[in-house]
């Protein structure tokens, strides 16, 4: 799985924190450009990769006639790709099987000093820990909107958590999932992930993980495995991330563009779980904010990752690098798995949008921090969303 990934925090900041890292996308000066070249998937899987990318995969030696038959698991850094403009995930049908998604998690890692400063910016006090509940099932009656995020890095096959939100060039028929940087790009010392896949309602009925060794990939993914057929994060995820430190956490987050493995009955995914949340990209600060509610899949003990829990809380604020935007940080016991996890409040018309998603937070669980979304996410965001317009 691949939630937070751990650090030790300096001065004001004096806690443990684990950073869920990766990201990747525009340059900070073209971060709503259009993408150049792109793969494109078609309703029976099949992916055609215009003559311009083939050409740069094979200076990075990639085969892509290889690739489904067990070429992926090459992560010799000449052949992980790093640009945003070389993302490719071709659909390996079945390969997420019930086994490969329940056992996926994230490689345990030592716990690191980081060089992180809360000294220049504004940071308030640690947050009382707030106990993480349990949503009830099944899931998509509660929190349709809420999935999880399947992916492969060197390590092995891991998770995150992520989000169903609207898409503004196809009104209810949104295909885009927002999610975390880290969780689709390994950041400054990486390039993407691989095999990325979003399950929304994961284990819909909220079954513990002894009771789905023997269920069926209906019984874990309901509504489908949608594959990743574009993903998009900041240029500072790509840059600055890191597995361990808060490095570019400010701004880790990133927009997937999905496609069902199976070709799925024409209907988009928002029309096939029913709910898409908007993205609200002016929330205001944290002390003007009354409640925050975080939902994800923690798969760090004590939880096994298999299901579905929340935090709600009044954010405070954490600042990492005063010349960086401030996070919003709630107390919550949620732990490594539950990254990328949509954070939601009350929008500007007065209904839920989503205003931040899981990045770090401390090894011992005590509290979360998501990044405050401003014009670089809504530059990749709307960028995404024009990529697809009409499709």
């Amino acid at each position: 799985m691949r939630p937070i990934r751990p650090l030790l925090a300096a001065a004001s900041v004096a806690a443990a924190l684990a950073l869920t890292a990766t990201a990747c996308g525009p340059s900070e000066d073209n971060a709503g450009g259009e993408p150049t070249a792109s793969a494109s998937q078609t309703s029976d899987g099949k992916i055609t990769i215009p003559d311009d990318l083939k050409d740069r995969l094979k200076e990075h030696g990639i085969d892509l006639d290889k690739w489904k038959n067990g070429e992926w698991k090459n992560w010799d850094k000449d052949t992980w790709l790093r640009e945003a403009k070389d993302f490719v995930n071709p659909i390996i049908e079945d390969l997420w099987d019930p086994d490969r998604m329940r056992d996926a998690e994230q490689p345990e890692r030592p716990v690191e000093d980081g060089d992180i400063s809360g000294d220049e910016g504004v940071t308030d006090p640690t947050p009382e820990p707030v106990e993480a509940t349990a949503v009830k099932a099944p899931y998509h009656s509660s929190v349709p909107e809420a999935g999880k995020v399947l992916f492969d890095g060197p390590e092995g096959s891991m998770v995150c958590s992520a989000t169903v939100v609207k898409d503004p060039a196809n009104p209810g028929k949104s295909n885009l999932v927002w999610t975390a940087g880290h969780c689709v790009h390994a950041g400054k010392d990486g390039g993407w992930y691989r095999n990325i896949a979003f399950v929304p309602s994961y284990n819909d009925s909220g079954r513990t993980g002894a009771e789905l060794e023997n269920a069926t990939r209906e019984d874990i993914a309901p509504y489908g495995v949608w594959w990743g057929d574009w993903a998009q994060t900041s240029e500072q995820w790509i840059s600055q991330g890191a597995a361990t430190g808060g490095q570019g956490a400010p701004y880790d987050y990133a927009v997937i563009h999905v496609t069902p493995e199976k070709g799925g009955n024409g209907k988009s995914l928002e029309e096939t779980v029913g709910s898409a949340l908007p993205v609200e990209f002016n929330a205001p600060a944290a002390p003007k904010i009354t409640d925050m509610e975080a939902t994800g899949y923690p798969a760090a003990p004590p939880f096994d990752g298999q299901q579905m829990f929340q935090c709600a809380d009044k954010p405070g604020r954490l600042s990492l690098d005063a010349a960086q935007p401030t996070m919003y940080r709630i107390g919550c016991t949620m732990t490594g798995g539950s990254s990328g996890g949509g954070w939601v409040a009350q929008g500007q018309d007065g209904k839920p949008a989503l205003v931040s998603n899981t990045s770090i937070g401390p090894v011992t669980a005590g509290w979360l921090a998501g990044p405050r979304l401003g014009d670089e996410a809504k530059g990749i965001y709307e960028a995404v969303s024009k990529k697809f317009a009409g499709r």
